[in-house]
């Protein structure tokens, strides 16, 4: 009897051994994607939605797709939109952090500031970022050295005063508008003034901190200048039609850091497409997620593509004589 009691005992504790290690193998795998081996885990981090941001996002994931990573396939992504708001970023941060992601797309600089400030292990990579140094996310262009990586989205500062010249010659104020608690608006607000002055114009600006401080902000602005010059600015991006509303009144001409902005209201640009710059940043991202790079030795990326747009309609409202050789970059509407 006791024989076989022993017996019993034995083969209990096998039958147990081998569902612990049925359990252990069925939540084991790669971190962050519910055990699910096949797939890696990307979570993306918007700052705030308007179309410039959100071209971004779009090439970055069809680059990914065109690299063989489908969302639902073989990667999984958790897309997260802070709607402009720091309590949200910081909730998202944790949340990707909690999931242990295997890699984070930060959409605009608060974004990639946020996670930034609280992984130095997952790979984070930035687009719609005008400068990394100044927003302190890497050592150098060059040689990034930590977790941080990206695309920028650096105006042709120069280039667009010169353009606002050309299109407002009569032009003696220039005035500027931006966020006050956008870094990167910081500092192209600061080459601005710098290139305006430089032609011998008189510069003034005025902040915002929030869409809702955007209108009266703006007609203070017209009451002291001739044209406008807004950069690549969250705040202003968003709030454009805002702009316009108070700039049609006055004739005010409003040059803009984006082609998506000159969409939404303004009068014309030379820069860069968005979609182009996230799919940059999605073939970046390919690299991570083999193996083959780590954010540490990745140089901050850019591109040159760099293209005029005039929107045809605002120009005619204000009355803006279009030279000849600009003439084939303008657009109106339907």
């Amino acid at each position: 009897m006791k024989k076989t009691t022993g017996i019993f005992i034995i083969v209990i504790l096998v039958v147990m051994s081998i569902f612990v290690a049925g359990c252990s193998a069925g939540t084991g795998g790669k971190s962050g994607n519910g055990g699910n081996t096949d797939k890696q885990s990307i979570g993306i981090i918007q700052y705030v939605e308007h179309v410039a941001l959100d071209k971004a996002r779009e090439g970055f994931v069809d680059a990914l797709k065109d690299n063989g990573y489908t969302d639902g396939e073989n990667i999984s992504i958790d897309l997260q939109n802070a709607q402009a708001d720091p309590s949200n970023l910081s909730s998202i941060s944790d949340r990707f952090i909690s999931n242990k992601v295997d890699l984070v797309l930060a959409i605009a600089t608060p974004a990639a500031q946020s996670i930034a400030g609280k992984t130095t292990d997952i790979p984070i990579l930035g687009t719609a970022i005008t400068d990394y140094v100044s927003a302190r996310l890497v050592d150098s262009d060059e040689a990034p050295g930590g977790n941080v990586s990206g695309t920028s989205d650096m105006n042709p500062i120069e280039e667009q005063i010169d353009l606002l010249v050309r299109l407002a010659p009569e032009a003696e104020t220039v005035g500027v508008i931006y966020a006050s608690n956008e870094d990167n608006s910081i500092l192209q607000a600061s080459i601005a003034k710098e290139a305006v002055e430089k032609l011998g114009l008189k510069y003034v600006e005025v902040t915002v901190t929030n869409t809702n401080d955007v209108q009266q902000a703006t007609q203070t602005l017209v009451d002291q200048c001739d044209a406008i010059y807004i950069p690549t600015d969250n705040v202003l991006a968003s709030a454009m039609p805002t702009v316009h509303g108070v700039v049609s009144k006055t004739k005010t001409p409003v040059i803009c850091g984006e082609s998506n902005m000159v969409e939404s209201g303004g009068l014309a640009t030379l820069g860069l497409d968005y979609y182009d710059l996230g799919y940059q940043t999605g073939k970046m991202a390919v690299g991570i997620l083999k193996g083959e790079a780590k954010p540490a030795d990745m140089a901050i990326q850019t591109t040159d593509k760099r293209e005029y747009l005039i929107n045809g309609d605002v120009a005619e409202e204000l009355g803006i004589a279009i030279p000849d050789d600009l003439k084939q970059y303008i657009v109106k509407g339907e």
